[in-house]
């Protein structure tokens, strides 16, 4: 059948913090100009906000931009930061680090602990209210080009495929969507933001991408436990010296507290579990203090984009650009991606309407990168760019290197460290250790089928698989052999499997238990794993993570 299409001035793919700043930013653009311009924002999530997942403490200085007034519309900002504890945890004890100690990324005055979900689903609002075409439960499928070789739009992806992507009974084609300008905010991984990258070359010359998966869980506490704007991150164990991971509690409104665990994915040993990890830190006495006796009320993971400025790939090709984590702007130092995401948002935006208003449409947004690089988003990550490098030196190293970098040369040092790739860092699971990971008592820890069901997470059966194998033979011959199917760990949602049966060993995907964390697109050591997006309006359904 074939398929409609609509037209657009500025189409923008993914319904996080920087496609809605952008969005919002160009209707204000265009009402102080007093122009006309059509705006359309798609998301694949069911509604706003539904596959957002964050820590999340959010600096607020990219809103007080976009949205001055952003109190008195009502922003879900209303917990602020009452104190910081950095923590080195050992097996049975605890370090605090001395405030003088701490560099100045861990200090969060003037920072609010958010439901990121929350924020996510106001911003839609005022996306609305301007007058931006939103469209939820719409998955971009597919990237068109015109006959320059331009992007001109997206097509969503057909709904009611059979298994073998023949059409159902039900089938209705995908719609292309047509515009000047297309901004890319897929969030971390984005599958479409890897094809652009690939097709324009956008990563030449610079470093490859380094990612983290963090794993959280939102608990109601007792009242006697909340302590609201306690921020509290730690560092050590469970991990050994040499793998990159930590801990965070933040302790919200209404005896929230949003807990969780990030991993760094340039991890060796392919018997580790970042969910098991997770699970396990929560039995540390200075962490299960803040929850025990609580109920757990949901859970997700995602991965995250930690390469900083040096591997940022270039933001711009023909008819549009990538912003957000869809290009890696997050500040893994300061564990916070949200500000900068923003920022990103509105500064392609700003970019994109001065072109519309020249009378260009899908050229090179040049005014982009140059804005960027001279705006304070520059300057943050520039600060914090060798981060990522020092701790990958061991926990110990790392964080002696890193408070020189910050005190000493306060962010200024003469060097840039580079950052190498992930999935080629397993080694084979005969030269690792098995981590003996306890059992789950249901009250404090937990499996993963559990969690997953406290995703909401859906998917249809009767669709073809969003996860792609390149070579089925390779998940056996090589993952299975050499790595002892690592698949069936790194996925915090049990989506790998592999299953023995008389004619020999398979590797089983539960497709319908994922929840789009794109951790296997990331870590899988042959890259044999490709994530695509299944019909839109399913995956997780965060409620306000």
């Amino acid at each position: 059948m074939e398929r409609e299409s609509m037209e657009f001035d500025v189409l923008v793919v993914g319904g996080g913090p920087a496609g809605l700043a952008a969005a919002i930013r160009l209707k204000q653009l265009a009402e102080a100009k007093g122009s006309e311009l059509s705006v359309c924002l798609i998301e694949k999530g069911a509604e706003i906000g539904a596959h957002i997942l964050s820590g999340a403490v959010i600096d607020p200085r990219s809103l007080n931009e976009l949205i001055p007034d952003w109190k008195d519309k009502g922003a879900p900002l209303t917990t602020a930061v009452t104190e910081d504890q950095v923590l080195f945890l050992s097996e049975t004890g605890v370090r605090r680090v001395p405030p003088a100690l701490t560099p100045d990324c861990f200090e969060n005055h003037g920072n609010y602990i958010v439901r990121l979900g929350n924020l996510v689903k106001w911003l839609g609002e005022q996306a609305e209210a301007a007058g931006i075409e939103v469209y939820p439960g719409f998955a971009a499928a597919e990237i068109l080009y015109d006959e320059s070789g331009a992007v001109k739009g997206v097509a969503t992806g057909d709904m009611g495929l059979n298994r073998d992507g023949t059409p159902g009974p039900h089938h209705q084609p995908g719609m292309e969507l047509h515009a000047k300008y297309t901004l890319f905010a897929e969030g971390c991984r984005g599958h479409l933001g890897k094809q652009l990258e690939a097709k324009y070359k956008l990563r030449e010359g610079v470093d490859p991408q380094t990612y983290g998966i963090g794993i959280k869980e939102l608990w109601e506490v007792k009242p006697e436990q909340h302590r609201p704007g306690l921020v509290v991150h730690t560092a050590g164990w469970p991990m050994d010296n040499r793998t990159y991971g930590g801990g965070f509690i933040y302790h919200l409104e209404d005896n929230l507290v949003a807990l969780g665990f990030v991993v760094g994915l340039n991890y060796e040993n392919p018997h580790l579990s970042p969910f098991d990890e997770m699970q396990r830190w929560k039995t540390h006495a200075e962490v299960r203090k803040h929850i025990e006796g609580g109920k757990r009320l949901a859970y997700g993971a995602r991965a995250i984009a930690t390469g900083n400025i040096q591997s940022l790939p270039r933001l711009i090709f023909p008819g549009g650009g990538l912003i957000g984590d869809d290009a890696g702007f997050l500040n893994a130092a300061r564990i916070k991606g949200t500000h900068t995401a923003i920022k990103s948002g509105m500064l392609a935006a700003e970019a994109a309407f001065d072109a519309l208003a020249a009378n260009r449409q899908r050229d090179a947004l040049t005014a982009y990168p140059a804005a960027f690089r001279d705006s304070w988003l520059y300057a943050e990550l520039h600060k914090y760019r060798n981060f990522k490098p020092l701790m990958k030196k061991g926990l110990w190293m790392g964080s002696f290197l890193f408070g020189m970098d910050q005190m000493l040369f306060r962010g200024k040092a003469p060097w840039t460290l580079h950052n190498s790739s992930d999935h080629d860092k397993l080694k084979p699971a005969s030269e690792c250790p098995k981590i003996d990971y306890p059992k789950p008592d249901g009250v404090l820890t937990f499996d993963r089928l559990s969690s997953v069901f406290l995703s909401n997470t859906n998917h249809e059966e009767e669709q073809p698989c969003h996860l792609q194998l390149k070579d089925p033979s390779v998940a056996i011959a090589v993952n299975l052999a050499k790595y002892d199917a690592p698949e069936q760990r790194y996925c915090p949602a049990g989506v790998y499997e592999i299953v023995r049966e008389e004619s020999g060993p398979r590797l089983q995907i539960n497709a319908q238990n994922c929840i789009h964390c794109k951790t296997c697109d990331i870590k899988d050591p042959t890259q044999n794993i490709n994530w695509v997006v299944p019909q839109g309006g399913e995956g997780p359904i965060y409620q306000g993570m």
